[in-house]
């Protein structure tokens, strides 16, 4: 998905999606080096279904934990 950089505000970029009109996405200036207000950049988003699966377990062993805690 392509998007302008709209303008920069303090170490924010706002960038405004060229397919949806309106729809603004702000972003921490360091993860776009070197790019000004007017680049076009491409943004591309993948869903990460190992890492959420490491991220659930951890929650869970977590929750046990306290768990066990609590009822001791």
């Amino acid at each position: 998905m392509k998007a302008v950089i709209d303008r920069i505000e303090g170490s924010i970029a706002v960038l405004v999606l060229c397919e949806e009109r309106g729809t603004v996405i702000r972003l921490p200036e360091f993860l776009l080096p070197g790019a000004r207000e007017g680049d076009i950049v491409d943004l591309l988003v993948t869903r990460d279904v190992a890492g959420t699966a490491a991220a659930r377990k951890k929650s869970s062993n977590m929750i046990a934990k306290l768990d066990k805690k609590k009822s001791a």
